[in-house]
């Protein structure tokens, strides 16, 4: 747990864990999933506000959805953010929960939280770039998290760039169908996380738009707009997949078309050569020219004509 003393223009300095709120600036205080259990009693402690149970039970849930909810005391907003460990193959979230008070912002999140330890590198080295409130201090974490998101953009293009090489592979068929399954699930999965997200912002926004300044408010107008970026990305991805394997299978279906006209011109071809040769097997004591010695040339003869005719047939028909 880290509890923060934030004042325009001056160095973030730490405060001791029995200290109260400072006179003047605002403080915030930081913990981890593992520290949830006691937000409840350090906000009353720094504030005298009492949160609500529910709410200390959302900070501590690790599968809780990107969400907004406010009492007449403080605003919570639930969202989740990239695990470090997040890959193309498998996008892995977390959630950060804000609790937003007039003068504390509190942050419940995984310990090895990248936007976190990026902001507070950021306002320790540039002082006059602190946060001037608790507003701030969440637009800049949550506006960290949503690049994580954007930097997934390019690794996703890259993939579906892969997937369509390999679908449109005429040299060997595809047969990574799991991994491209997943893979889509993946998207999916992604463009609903976005989706809540943007919910969850934009009623955030709703609820605090008289109090935000012009500034403000179009800075976290931008951190929706990242969000939906994300999202349509997402879903520009799932359709191109999905065109891709649309094409996928209309080239399966053309070649197994085209195997099957060859199969037919060679049995049109070889249905007359059948006939000829059902012919002289005839068990027939007379059949004209069987016993001549011309006879066998003579079929060949007329078997090359019907194969060179039927061929000169088909081309003409563009049949070949």
């Amino acid at each position: 747990m880290d509890l923060w003393k934030l004042e325009p223009g001056k160095h973030v300095a730490p405060i001791a864990p029995d200290e109260r709120l400072p006179d003047e600036g605002f403080a915030w205080l930081d913990l981890t999933h593992e520290e949830a259990d006691r937000v409840q009693a350090e906000v009353e402690r720094l504030t005298g506000v009492r949160i609500v149970d529910v709410h200390v039970v959302d900070a501590g849930n690790l599968l809780h959805p990107s969400s907004f909810d406010s009492t007449d005391a403080y605003e919570i907003v639930v969202f989740r953010g990239l695990s470090p460990a997040s890959t193309v193959d498998a996008i892995v979230t977390r959630p950060t929960t804000f609790f937003n008070f007039d003068r504390l912002l509190v942050t419940v999140r995984a310990a090895d939280s990248r936007s976190v330890a990026q902001v507070k590198s950021r306002f320790a080295n540039l002082p006059a770039k602190a946060p001037q409130s608790p507003d701030d201090l969440m637009q800049r974490l949550l506006s960290a998290m949503v690049d994580h998101y954007l930097a997934l953009r390019q690794p996703l293009a890259k993939r579906l760039e892969d997937w369509q090489r390999q679908l449109l592979d005429p040299r060997k068929p595809f047969r990574d169908w799991v991994k491209l399954l997943a893979s889509r699930q993946q998207i999916r999965e992604l463009q609903d996380l976005s989706e809540e997200q943007r919910d969850a912002m934009q009623e955030w926004r709703d609820y605090r738009i008289a109090d935000l300044s012009p500034a403000m408010n179009a800075r976290f107008a931008d951190i929706v707009e990242h969000i939906e970026r994300v999202r349509n990305h997402a879903r520009t991805i799932e359709d191109q997949a999905e065109s891709a394997v649309q094409l996928y299978f209309a080239a399966m279906s053309h070649r197994t078309t085209e195997i099957m006209r060859l199969l037919t011109l060679i049995t049109a071809i070889f249905m007359p050569l059948t006939l000829i040769t059902g012919i002289f097997g005839m068990n027939f004591d007379f059949i004209p020219g069987l016993h001549k010695s011309y006879g066998f040339w003579l079929s060949v003869i007329a078997m090359l004509g019907v194969v060179v005719a039927m061929l000169v047939y088909f081309r003409h028909k563009r049949w070949l």
